[in-house]
């Protein structure tokens, strides 16, 4: 039994679903009115609409993301939206900023330095960093614990050690390079006043169709490829309770309660 994983149909549900904490994120970073910022890894814009209204009614907004569906999905949102005038769009490699130093007032980026195929995350920091003006902001944002099998938290924890849970993790990733470590890349990059904060998505019962299609997913993208790892009585309990159409789907519970969290790392460009 296996549910098939759309990457833009999960970012759409999943943005939905923790809409709350990524604004809290957006606010706590309280950017200026009317100024200029990059969302880094935009991938299908969402997060760019919402650091615009953040400033609006004025301000500015670019997107930049090497996947054209996403860049595709990412415009034709935007431009329907009312904020429309705020945001833009364009391919950008953020291993390779095609923007002037000191152009942006801030950037943005979440859930895309990770170090795929034991790449340092730190020479990207240090490109968002050159892009911004001295006193402005560079922000990270990670998708960085979860609990999604309230009432089954030893399953859980047997899933969560697995090496398919923890990609793209493995034995040989250096330490510092973990998510949790990000203070060092902004220490690192040379970045003022490095701060961390966690914002939490709660989801709870009764869930919309929106917050199962997204809970589903999420039990396939972090646990689907699990199987080789754990014992066979584990993975019948996982397709059991993770199965839209199993008798005993978690999601159908009506005490249900789960939480994502979000961990924002921000500091300012030396002066």
């Amino acid at each position: 039994m296996e549910v098939e994983v759309s990457y833009l149909g999960m970012a759409s549900w999943m943005h939905r679903v923790t809409e709350p904490a990524i604004r809290s994120a957006i606010r706590a970073l309280q950017l200026p009115a009317g100024s200029r910022g990059l969302d880094a890894g935009c991938g299908i814009g969402t997060h760019t609409l919402w650091l615009a209204e953040a400033m609006a009614p004025e301000g500015h907004v670019t997107g930049i993301d090497i996947s054209p569906e996403c860049l595709a999905r990412a415009e034709e949102t935007g431009s329907k939206n009312r904020l429309a005038a705020q945001v833009s769009f364009q391919y950008g490699d953020m291993a390779n900023l095609s923007f002037d130093d000191d152009m942006f007032d801030w950037a943005w980026n979440a859930d895309t330095l990770w170090p795929v195929a034991g790449k340092n995350p730190l020479p990207l920091v240090k490109e968002l960093v050159r892009v911004v003006k001295p006193g402005g902001v560079v922000a990270i944002l990670f998708w960085s614990s979860q609990r999604l099998l309230s009432g089954y938290p030893l399953l859980e924890a047997r899933l969560n050690a697995t090496c398919a849970a923890n990609f793209p993790y493995t034995d040989a990733t250096r330490p510092e390079w973990h998510i949790l470590r990000a203070l060092g890349w902004l220490q690192a990059a040379g970045l003022e006043g490095p701060q961390v904060r966690t914002f939490v998505a709660d989801i709870h019962a009764p869930l919309d169709e929106a917050a199962r299609d997204a809970l589903t997913g999420s039990f396939q993208m972090l646990w689907g490829k699990a199987e080789p790892e754990v014992t066979p009585q584990d993975w019948t309990q996982f397709q059991w309770l993770c199965w839209p159409g199993s008798p005993d789907f978690i999601l159908n519970l009506p005490d249900y309660y789960a939480f994502i969290t979000y961990s924002l790392f921000w500091g300012k460009v030396a002066r």
